[in-house]
């Protein structure tokens, strides 16, 4: 049996016995309008059929395309996600780049002062060791002149 549709169906054609008697063979000659008519019922009948199947072929391939657009769609939005969600994440990153590069200079110039106030204190630190010790070689050549004084003024 051959179905074109659920909906129509195409009728089989009677299967005709053979044996030896006249009486069960079909009369072909007996109504040829008939025989033409049925024929042209038969292609009228495959032409209609035929149209359903276009139709329902066709319909089907329209929903094919449909679904397949709808899967490319879903696939290019969960690749868009994926990229739009990398695209938020790098200008994080390179907000957080700008802050910790602004945190270093300003770091970078407090040490700058440090060092510079360091070198200075350090630098005091030597006047005051460098005059301490000018102070002591002074004391201790007024004491040696007291001394010499003091030995020449007893003699």
């Amino acid at each position: 049996m051959y179905r074109a549709s659920s909906q129509s169906q195409v009728p089989l054609p009677r299967a005709f016995s053979v044996s030896s008697s006249d009486s069960q063979r079909p009369n072909l000659n007996a109504d040829p309008n008939g025989l033409q008519s049925s024929l042209q019922n038969l292609l009228t009948l495959h032409s209609h059929n035929s149209l359903i199947l276009r139709h329902h072929t066709e319909k089907a391939k329209k929903e094919a395309i449909k679904k397949a657009e709808r899967v490319s769609e879903l696939l290019v939005e969960a690749v868009n996600g994926g990229v739009q969600d990398s695209f938020v994440y790098e200008k994080r990153i390179e907000q957080e780049i700008r802050a910790l590069s602004a945190t270093v200079a300003k770091f970078m110039k407090q040490t700058d002062q440090w060092l510079a106030a360091t070198h200075a204190l350090n630098t005091a630190v030597k006047e005051i060791g460098d005059f301490e010790n000018w102070m002591k070689i002074m004391e201790y050549d007024c004491k040696s002149i007291t001394t010499a004084i003091q030995n020449i003024h007893q003699d």
